[in-house]
C-alpha cells in the first residue's frame, strides 16, 4: 500500500504546491519593520518611538516651528546704551560732574606739590584752602634722607585747685599714650595715629626755630595744637576734681634712631627738646569749650 493515503499530506520529499503570493506591504513607520533577530516572544520585543507624521510626512513639531517664523533676536545693547533716552541724559550729566570733580582735585593736588610757579603765586591761598587739612601732601617718604628721629609731644599745665591753690603738673607724654593705644591694635583710629603728629608738624611748619610766626596760618596752627592738648588733659583728669586748667605749655622731645650694628654712622642718643611758651586759657575753658 502506498504511504500516501487519501490527502494525509504530500509525500516526504515532495514539494508542496504554491498558492498565490501574499502582497508585501511597505510601511513608512519604522516601528512596523520586523526585526530579523526577533524570536517571536513578546517579552523580547523593543517598542520603538512612534513619530506622528502629517502634512507630507513632516513631524508636527517641525511644521509648527515653520509656521511661527524666525526666533526673536535679543537686544545686544548693554550698560548706558540700554537705558531710555531720559536716563541716558541723567547718566551722562552725572559722569560729567564726576569727571570735572576728579580733574579739579588732581589739578589742585598737583599745584600744591609742584614747585612755585605763576599759578601758585597768584592763587596760592585758594589752593591751600582746598588742600588743608584733609588733602595735605608731603614727600618725606621719598626724600633722599627720610626721617630718622622719634619725636614725642609732651604737655604740662598750671592748675588752680578747688581750694584755690596753684600747682604745676608734670609732663604728660601724649605721643606715648597714642603709641600704647596703637600697639597691638589691628584697627587703630585715625585720631590715635595722626591727630597729634599732624598738629605738631603743622605748628613747626608755620613757625621758625624761635617759635615766631612764619606764615599766615601760624595762628591757626597754634589754636589747633592748643585745643588738642587741652582736650587730652581734660580727658585724663589732669586738673583733678574741681580743678581748673589756667595755662598749658607744650614741648617736643626728639631722639635719634639708633644706627644698625653693621652701620658706620655715629649718632647721639641725647634727646633734644623744643619748648614752646606758656599759652593762657580763657576763664572757664572746659573740654566742651576747647572743641
Amino acid at each position: 500500500m502506498n504511504a500516501y493515503d487519501g490527502g494525509a499530506g504530500p509525500p516526504r520529499g515532495a514539494e508542496a504546491p504554491r498558492g498565490p503570493e501574499a502582497p508585501v506591504l511597505e510601511s513608512t513607520d519604522p516601528g512596523n519593520v520586523a526585526d530579523p533577530t526577533d524570536s517571536g516572544h513578546a517579552g523580547d520585543a523593543v517598542e520603538e518611538p512612534r513619530v506622528e507624521r502629517v502634512e507630507g510626512g513632516l513631524p508636527r513639531a517641525r511644521v509648527e516651528a515653520d509656521q511661527e517664523g524666525p526666533p526673536a533676536v535679543p537686544d545686544p545693547r548693554t550698560g548706558v546704551a540700554a537705558l531710555s533716552p531720559r536716563y541716558q541724559v541723567v547718566a551722562a550729566l552725572a559722569l560729567a560732574v564726576v569727571a570735572v570733580a576728579v580733574c579739579v582735585h588732581v589739578g589742585m593736588v598737583f599745584l600744591h606739590v609742584a614747585p612755585s610757579n605763576t599759578v601758585t603765586k597768584a592763587h596760592g591761598e585758594a589752593i591751600d584752602e582746598y588742600i588743608y587739612p584733609e588733602f595735605e601732601q608731603n614727600w618725606k617718604l621719598f626724600a633722599p634722607n627720610p626721617l630718622q628721629q622719634n619725636i614725642a609731644v609732651q604737655v604740662r599745665a598750671d592748675v588752680r585747685t578747688a581750694d584755690g591753690t596753684a600747682r604745676t603738673t608734670g609732663w604728660f607724654d601724649l605721643s606715648a599714650q597714642d603709641g600704647r593705644s596703637i600697639d597691638g591694635n589691628l584697627m587703630p583710629s585715625h585720631t590715635q595715629q595722626n591727630e597729634l603728629r599732624r598738629a605738631w608738624d603743622f605748628y613747626v611748619g608755620s613757625h621758625d626755630s624761635d617759635n615766631r610766626s612764619a606764615g599766615p596760618r601760624s595762628a591757626l596752627s597754634e589754636t589747633y595744637l592748643r585745643n588738642i592738648v587741652v582736650l587730652r588733659l581734660e580727658r585724663g583728669d589732669a586738673a583733678g576734681r574741681g580743678g581748673v586748667i589756667e595755662r598749658v605749655q607744650v614741648r617736643s622731645r626728639t631722639t635719634n634712631v639708633p644706627a644698625p650694628d653693621w652701620g658706620t654712622d655715629k649718632v647721639t642718643s641725647k634727646p633734644l627738646y623744643r619748648v614752646l611758651p606758656w599759652w593762657p586759657l580763657s576763664a572757664g575753658r572746659t573740654e566742651e569749650g576747647a572743641r
